[in-house]
């Protein structure tokens, strides 16, 4: 495996890094919370060295290293020393971080000519959260509550998405607690921040006063 498109790579789907990837070029890969692994998750739930991920012959093997809230593949929780991971594998860690095994660079979900080419300026590709403004990558990669309201107003094809439907989506946990009004516009004004980044020309983000919000995202 010398050629760096057969590399395996890593995706991860939810947790504070989701959006981004990880090549795995060494024959062994170390993931935790601290700063000495390989591949470092900040989320407390998260061991200092929570797995590995090694090498043996042409396959990937994963190893829970004693980690105190678990490990799961494909929604079993790891029991033997190790698991042989296969294309596809979704990777659970402490249920706190979800990531998703590719058996190769090659076959990552990740090009931009994969991305809908009629769906507008901004768009998403939902395999690995990463967003695109007319070809361009938004980098580094949204926060998980910025990605999920940017995807609930998206998948909204503009219409108006209320304040409740964004406490639902982006706080899913809180929503017996009670999100307040200044949290959800400081996260929109977040979010159309990291837009501008990309494009200061327009403003996706549209509040409909009274209402909530709606994403405009132009045809080009």
């Amino acid at each position: 495996m010398s050629d760096a498109a057969d590399k395996p790579v890593l995706i991860i789907h939810e947790g504070e890094k989701a959006g981004q990837r990880w090549t795995i070029h060494e024959d062994e890969l170390v993931i935790g919370r601290g700063g000495e692994c390989g591949l470092v998750l900040p989320e407390r739930q998260v061991s200092r060295e929570h797995i590995r991920i090694f090498r043996d012959g042409d396959a990937y093997y994963l190893e829970d290293l004693d980690s105190k809230n678990g490990t799961w593949v494909n929604g079993k929780q790891i029991q033997a020393s190790q698991i042989l991971l296969r294309d596809g594998d979704e990777i659970q860690i402490a249920l706190a971080v979800k990531i998703t095994f590719v058996g190769s660079e090659a076959t990552a979900p990740l090009l931009i000519d994969e991305l809908p080419g009629t769906l507008g300026r901004l768009q998403i590709n939902r395999d690995s959260r990463r967003v695109f403004i007319t070809g361009i990558e938004v980098d580094p990669p949204l926060s998980l509550p910025q990605y999920r309201l940017l995807e609930l107003l998206y998948d909204g094809a503009g219409a108006v998405c209320t304040r409740d439907e964004v406490i639902a989506t982006v706080w899913p946990d809180a929503v017996g607690e009670g999100v307040s009004e200044q949290a959800i516009d400081a996260l929109v004004r977040r979010l159309r921040d990291r837009l501008a980044e990309v494009d200061l020309e327009h403003q996706y983000i549209v509040t409909v006063r009274g209402h909530g919000f709606r994403l405009d995202n132009p045809v080009d």
